[in-house]
């Protein structure tokens, strides 16, 4: 399988990510963007949004470009920093790519970053996958 056929694929099944809103931007073997609106509903208590949705944006980010490869991969460890808050409407993209990897592990940055500003980083995400045995 190609790159877009995987993440296509994977998206098909994957219902928290379309519940999210997200849309595929670009797809390629060891990259994926991905973008969404921050909706009503994915603010919390402050009136901003939860930082769960930041980092569910840029873990699917994680999964289709780690998956894209054409091996299938699980994340094993992940972080986030949050640097910027934000508020209903925002539309933020999550930029995926492979820094490094061994035949087992993949090491991925996500930078997740206003739309209409992409020099505003609102979020800094790290991920780490293993890569099976099992290919798409």
């Amino acid at each position: 399988m190609q790159a877009a056929e995987i993440v296509t694929t994977m998206m098909a099944n994957d219902y928290f990510s379309q519940w999210l809103g997200i849309t595929i931007l670009k797809q390629s073997e060891g990259t994926c963007k991905l973008t969404l609106t921050i909706r009503k509903d994915m603010l919390n208590g402050f009136g901003i949004a939860h930082g769960g949705i930041t980092y569910s944006l840029a873990d699917s980010a994680l999964a289709f470009a780690s998956n894209s490869k054409g091996r299938k991969s699980v994340s094993i460890e992940t972080s986030i920093s949050h640097i910027i808050s934000l508020k209903e409407n925002d539309e933020i993209i999550a930029d995926a790519f492979c820094e490094t990897e061994t035949e087992k592990l993949g090491h991925y940055k996500i930078n997740v970053f206003l739309k209409n500003d992409p020099s505003k980083i609102v979020a800094l995400f790290k991920g780490i996958v293993y890569k099976t045995s099992k290919n798409w």
